[in-house]
Order: structure tokens, then C-alpha cells, then sequence
């Protein structure tokens, strides 16, 4: 799932006030049991998902125009690197691997 910038603040703010509410009834309470531990892992989990929010939020790249797709030759050999044309030497062989992929 993708955060957009918004998404990720609102999820940034929603979390570290938990965080700081269930930190703040941990203390208040002060309990030594089990409530307690589910209590400070709730608050460390919290913790963390507001990092990784605040980070998501941070390096979101600035809205602009889209990128132009790269336009291919018509007819060309899409998809084969250097090497495989080069072992290819023959026309022949050429001519096949094109009328094969134009047949995909």
C-alpha cells in the first residue's frame, strides 16, 4: 500500500497521539502485569509506525506532470540486449526472432 503525503501524516499524527495516550495511561495506571506489557508493546509499535509515516511522508517525491513514456521503433527488436544480437550474426536468424516476436 502507497501513502500519499496527506495519508501519511494524517497516519503519523492519528498514531503518535495513541502512542502518547496509552504511554500516558501506562504511567498514570502504573501496572506491573500483563495489561502493562500489551500496554508499553502497543506504545512501542505505535512509536514505530509513526516513524515509518513521518519517513513516508518526508521523502514522497513533489507532485508534477507525468513522465513521457519512451516511444519504441516500430519494428524493432524489443526486449533482446547486445549480446543476444551479437550471437545472432545471421540475417536469417534476425528475420525469425522478429517475425517471432511480432507474432506475441
Amino acid at each position: 500500500m502507497r501513502l500519499t503525503r496527506t495519508r501519511a501524516r494524517v497516519l503519523a499524527v492519528t498514531a503518535s497521539l495513541v502512542a502518547v495516550a496509552l504511554l500516558v495511561t501506562l504511567v498514570v495506571l502504573r501496572r506491573d502485569d500483563f495489561l502493562g506489557v500489551v500496554l508499553s508493546l502497543l506504545v512501542v509499535l505505535l512509536a514505530m509506525t509513526t516513524g515509518v509515516a513521518v519517513d513516508a511522508a518526508r521523502h514522497q517525491p513533489p507532485p508534477g506532470p507525468a513522465p513521457v513514456p519512451v516511444q519504441q521503433p516500430p519494428g524493432g527488436l524489443r526486449g533482446i540486449d547486445a549480446d543476444t544480437l551479437e550471437t545472432l550474426d545471421d540475417p536469417m536468424m534476425v528475420a525469425a526472432l522478429r517475425a517471432r516476436l511480432r507474432d506475441r
